[in-house]
């Protein structure tokens, strides 16, 4: 199992334990977790609604697409350390990391 840590909107942490062979993104496996995460294009990097940051283990993930940099750049909050959880595939890099959820609610 992939072990990560999700912090909500009011700063509170909870475990989300996912299956290793498990061919997700991120906001996939959040919405599938019940965590309100809006997701209004579908994973495509057109909305910025998936928006996460990565508070532990950003160096473990690959840089971000052009498409995904592009969106970034359009929110006001958007740090270093900002990602978009549809681009984030489900990996064994991910055990151990935490993301605390930012993007719109529903």
């Amino acid at each position: 199992m992939i072990n990560i840590i999700v912090e909500d909107r009011d700063g509170e942490q909870q475990p989300v334990e996912i299956p290793e062979d498990i061919s997700l993104s991120l906001m996939e496996v959040l919405k599938a977790s019940e965590y309100n995460v809006l997701a209004t294009c579908g994973g495509m990097a057109l909305c910025a609604t998936c928006h996460v940051q990565v508070l532990e283990g950003l160096d473990l993930l690959p840089a971000p697409a052009d498409a995904e940099m592009d969106m970034l750049d359009t929110l006001p909050d958007a740090g270093f350390d900002s990602r978009l959880a549809c681009q984030i595939r489900i990996d064994e890099r991910l055990n151990g990391m935490i993301f605390r959820i930012r993007g719109d609610e529903q």
